[in-house]
């Protein structure tokens, strides 16, 4: 049992590897550069795929959480050289949720897109987490990676939130209200991990996976837009 467990971490370590190799043809987000792709029809989950526990359904137009910790994967294809434009809110004075980004391969489960995606976390209050966590962990940080360049840039409670990523190369930046609070690129430093469920410390490929977690029944995060188009050349 235990060499079945190393030769399947052996190969996904292959695959996250080959993942890697920066080519433009991975890339799905095409097209106009002025006109955003609606991935969700407000309809139905036509174009997504669930992974983990928990799910997802479509209530009065919007995409909302139940149970977790899951993902609601884009089947798409990678994406790089693109924003991202997700409009979210909470059903209660905080919930937690996040948009995966950057993941090397197509999600199977849950846990990969922890440790070798990014999270843009949903989280105005990571401090009321058990264990207590700090600002690292909050709404537009790249979860346990980056500090707020603005803070509070977050709306309270089941407010109307707008996330804007931009995944240009190695650089991503996070616009969350209009106010930027997450500027990174690839070997800038970052904490020590402090936790064992916070993501492995390490590059990302410019090309990946992106979706929305589900986190738990305590955390219920509804998703009225989700659009991509690419960067201008």
């Amino acid at each position: 049992m235990l060499k079945r467990f190393s030769v399947c971490i052996f190969m996904l370590i292959g695959l996250v590897a080959l993942a890697f190799a920066a080519d433009e043809s991975q890339n799905v987000c095409k097209g106009d550069p002025t006109k955003w792709q609606q991935l969700f029809n407000g309809k139905d989950l036509t174009g997504w795929r669930h992974v983990g526990p928990g799910g997802d359904t479509v209530e009065d137009g919007l995409i909302r959480t139940h149970g977790g910790m899951g993902l609601l994967v884009w089947t798409g294809g990678k994406i790089g050289n693109c924003e991202i434009h997700v409009v979210f809110k909470m059903r209660d004075e905080n919930d937690n949720s996040g948009v995966f980004i950057r993941i090397p391969v197509e999600p199977r489960e849950e846990w990969m897109p922890v440790h070798y995606g990014y999270e843009v976390q949903i989280d105005n209050h990571p401090e009321r987490s058990s264990p207590s966590e700090d600002e690292t962990h909050e709404t537009g940080m790249l979860y346990s990676l980056t500090k707020p360049l603005v803070k509070q840039a977050w709306k309270p409670g089941p407010e109307w939130n707008t996330m804007d990523i931009t995944l240009d190369g190695t650089h991503t930046v996070v616009m969350l209200n209009g106010q930027k609070v997450t500027d990174f690129k690839e070997g800038d430093p970052v904490p020590d991990k402090k936790f064992d469920f916070e993501p492995q410390r390490g590059p990302r490929p410019m090309f990946g996976w992106f979706g929305l977690q589900n986190h738990s029944d305590n955390d219920i995060v509804f998703f009225k837009e989700v659009a991509i188009k690419p960067l201008k050349k």
